[in-house]
């Protein structure tokens, strides 16, 4: 797996890092320029060895790159397999960006956003199976890709979903909130937005890694970037 550091040092111009992933959208004049845009990747894919996870609509092509055989090694130098960025991921991306500069296909970076799910608990371990079978229709998803208890879904249907540490507490209180990550250059204008329409900041002391936002009710939610915090 690449580093923060490495990711960014590799100045992908038309691809942002948000959660484990490289993301990017290409806008498109049609479905049909689409299609031809995804058949080149598939090409260049298919040379490397390696390809995105593709959303293809009438006006954009939205891509993921992210590999599932990163390797993870911990503090003990254990070695763990992980869902994360590594040099294939930055060689494809370069190859893509070629290709849309050869099809006049334009990069739209500070319009990607991407959705986690936070849920704080104290026993992610013990409740983290059932969420899997119920987003997923089994346990499989469970740790997967992960050195902890996030549930993510390999074929990508439903966001991840992972567990913010907490201590024992009585309900009632919000334990579900969304991270929000978006592009670097556009997070503070997405904060603005959301408190403009009546959001209040509630905790920004590690922008702009994230910023906690909450609406009239207290709800809290995240904007998150691939930055560290200041």
């Amino acid at each position: 797996m690449l580093s923060r550091d490495q990711i960014t040092d590799a100045d992908l111009s038309d691809w942002r890092k948000l959660g484990q992933g490289l993301h990017a959208r290409f806008l498109v004049a049609d479905f049909a320029a689409a299609a031809r845009f995804v058949s080149a990747i598939a090409e260049a894919g298919d040379a490397l060895g390696h390809h995105p996870r593709v959303t293809l609509g009438n006006a954009y092509v939205d891509l993921k790159l992210i590999s599932d055989d990163a390797v993870f090694r911990d503090q003990e130098g254990t070695e763990h397999t992980v869902e994360w960025v590594t040099q294939r991921d930055v060689d494809l991306a370069r190859r893509v960006s070629e290709i849309a500069a050869e099809q006049a296909v334009r990069a739209d970076p500070a319009s990607i956003t991407t959705i986690e799910l936070a849920l704080d608990t104290a026993d992610a371990t013990r409740i983290a199976p059932m969420w899997a079978a119920l987003l997923t229709g089994s346990t499989d998803a469970h740790g997967h890709g992960s050195i902890g208890d996030d549930i993510r879904d390999h074929t990508g249907r439903v966001p991840i979903l992972w567990f913010q540490d907490a201590d024992e507490h009585e309900t009632p209180r919000q334990r579900f909130h969304l991270d929000v990550w978006v592009a670097p250059e556009v997070a503070d204008q997405r904060i603005a937005a959301a408190v403009a329409a009546g959001g209040t900041i509630v905790d920004d002391s590690q922008a702009p890694s994230y910023t906690v936002i909450a609406d009239h009710d207290g709800n809290k939610a995240c904007v998150c970037t691939s930055l560290s915090p200041a």
